[in-house]
């Protein structure tokens, strides 16, 4: 399998939409998102939150969940992602939601975002335009506009990174080592790239290729980045996998295995994503369960690169984007196409 990956023509056969490139130009888009927060207008307003609600869906979400994260390690103030129209009843004058839609056109952020302002939220937003872009400046709440024209599940960089330059300039979050992490994501596009032979992205692609992935994160941080892998094989590959996190999958799903065999499925394959410094009670937990599943699934160890958080989390995030690609091509089809999403998308809207 990996030797027709290591054709770049055959790679790109289905891509019309340059997908594969998008992907590659993961760094600079961060590095672009990088300059737009730092340099985008916020007030004192927004500081002194008892806590951050992070708004959005789908790819637009998964910015919030990477942000979740540096909270959790970094921050005494809670952050929470909603993933729905409505708002949770905690949220009050109190809190800053921060709306993140890529098109700014999504419902569900667009309705959350109208609950927020009546409820008197602090509010921010992360948009390259729409109808959020429009109630931003109606209601006088700042707007951190990003660049325009791509898929969301390719716009990681502007999802996540202004969200956490902004925290970080409102106090929320201690200064982090963006260049640093984006260094070493320029090292990953030359190791894991089109042009890169053998590459273990395309290696484990292959290895993925007509199994079910079930993709683990050896704890809270690798469980979000495990989530991101699952969505973008779906979207990417148009293939199911699933997605679980150590320790809690110790607790329930470790005992499907025990008749994963039964299932109809003719392969399973495991994915652990880990950043090599887990204690070893997690590390034991990974070795046991890779135990238990041995002889009815393959178990692929995938460990993110660097010594910071953030880099960890995107290093690893980013490698899974390629994977997903590389699946897509082996498939024979077109990564950018959503037709199914499309069409909930026009029947919704035609719902009175």
């Amino acid at each position: 399998m990996p030797n027709r990956l290591d054709d770049p023509a055959f790679v790109l056969r289905n891509d019309p939409k340059g997908m594969m490139g998008l992907t590659m130009g993961f760094p600079d888009q961060c590095r672009k998102a990088l300059s737009i927060a730092s340099s985008a207008s916020l007030n004192d307003s927004l500081t002194g939150c008892d806590q951050i609600v992070v708004a959005g869906v789908g790819g637009s979400a998964a910015g919030g969940d990477f942000l979740r994260a540096l909270f959790e390690a970094f921050s005494k103030t809670p952050c929470f992602v909603l993933r729905d129209y409505a708002l949770p009843t905690f949220v009050n004058e109190r809190t800053l939601v921060i709306a993140c839609s890529y098109s700014g056109n999504t419902e569900e952020t667009l309705t959350a975002s109208a609950e927020a302002l009546g409820r008197g939220c602090k509010m921010l937003a992360v948009t390259s335009g729409g109808a959020l872009l429009e109630v931003g400046a109606k209601e006088g709440f700042p707007v951190i506009k990003v660049q325009a024209g791509q898929p969301p599940r390719t716009a990681l960089g502007f999802l996540f990174v202004p969200p956490a330059v902004a925290c970080v300039r409102l106090g929320y979050l201690p200064e982090l080592e963006f260049e640093a992490a984006f260094v070493m994501l320029d090292s990953c596009v030359e190791r894991w790239g089109v042009q890169a032979r053998a590459n273990p992205a395309k290696v484990l692609a292959g290895k993925l290729f007509e199994t079910v992935p079930l993709i683990y994160g050896l704890g809270p941080w690798q469980g979000i980045v495990a989530n991101r892998w699952k969505s973008q094989i779906n979207e990417n590959s148009k293939t199911m996998a699933f997605a679980n996190t150590f320790p809690e999958l110790n607790h329930n799903e470790i005992m499907g295995w025990s008749l994963a065999d039964r299932q109809g499925v003719s392969k399973w394959a495991t994915v652990i994503l880990e950043n090599g410094d887990e204690s070893k009670r997690m590390q034991e937990r990974s070795r046991v369960t890779q135990e238990i599943f041995s002889g009815k699934g393959e178990a692929h160890v995938v460990r993110a690169e660097g010594s910071s958080l953030l880099t960890q989390m995107l290093t690893l995030t980013f490698f899974g984007d390629l994977v997903s690609l590389y699946m897509a091509a082996l498939y024979g089809i077109d990564p950018e196409a959503i037709d199914s999403i499309n069409a909930l998308k026009k029947a919704l809207s035609e719902l009175h």
